[in-house]
């Protein structure tokens, strides 16, 4: 079992939402972390505030979908701790509408999901993924490094409508560790080095807390458990993914007992 104490994660996404979550997590356990986001003012607002609570932590800003930003992050995280032992690549984003709108009087097309919104979630998610972790993945190799690369997928990878480029993202987030895990396997690195990923369902994250409550209503109303899954929850199945090298290879979902209807 692998101990968050002196351990070192780098968290993209880290300035707000689950990763800042995360990283709070984190050093509340002793660890060390590296958070990342493009957004400076909240990246080093929370860098502040988990400094002024006794927290070793670097702030990087970085851009994900830019090689030199991801190869700048994973080095300085080497530069700083000496290490890196959770990878958690969790900066992502949405950019919601249907493939095609379709008026219902005359049946005929009158809009479109636009090139921009496809290839903009798939730069940040899948692609700014890709980076993240390829960059870390080295360092932790060249460096002798153990632990975990942590993925975030969505129960939106099973398909929601509306969400075909987010839902492509996650879809790939949910194959990544069986990939990975055999490409570790290979090269004799899967005893130390491990790949999974966490599929949350609805997460009361600050941005969703605040979405108009009938929509945030009828959210929760599909929910079995009555409500929406905390960040801390998400993290905690995160911490223990990390400290159990048992688990490698699989996506774990944490949804509350969510299903999709044929609907989406």
């Amino acid at each position: 079992m692998l101990q968050i104490e002196n351990s070192v994660a780098v968290i993209t996404g880290g300035g707000s939402g689950i990763g800042r979550a995360l990283a709070e997590f984190w050093l509340a356990r002793g660890g060390k972390v590296v958070i990342a986001d493009i957004a400076e003012g909240p990246l080093q607002q929370a860098a502040e505030e988990m400094r002024q609570g006794g927290g070793e932590v670097v702030a990087e800003v970085c851009n994900v979908t830019v090689e030199a930003d991801c190869q700048r992050l994973a080095e300085k995280a080497i530069a700083a701790f000496g290490a890196i032992n959770l990878v958690a690549p969790f900066a992502g984003i949405t950019s919601d509408a249907m493939m095609l709108k379709v008026d219902r009087d005359s049946g005929k097309v009158v809009g479109k999901m636009s090139l921009t919104q496809f290839q903009k979630v798939v730069d940040i998610n899948l692609t700014g993924v890709f980076l993240t972790v390829r960059e870390c993945v080295e360092q932790m190799v060249n460096h002798g490094c153990r632990g975990l690369v942590c993925l975030v997928s969505s129960t939106g990878s099973l398909g929601t409508a509306g969400q075909l480029n987010y839902s492509s993202t996650k879809a790939a987030m949910a194959v990544m560790p069986k990939v990975l895990t055999a490409e570790f396997f290979r090269r004799g690195l899967s005893d130390r080095i491990r790949c999974n990923a966490v599929a949350p369902g609805y997460v009361g994250t600050p941005m969703v807390k605040n979405m108009d409550a009938k929509v945030l209503g009828k959210i929760v109303e599909q929910v079995p458990i009555g409500r929406l899954v905390e960040p801390e929850e998400v993290v905690s199945l995160v911490a223990e993914l990390y400290r159990n090298e048992a688990m490698a290879g699989e996506t774990v979902f944490i949804h509350g007992g969510l299903r999709l209807g044929s609907k989406g």
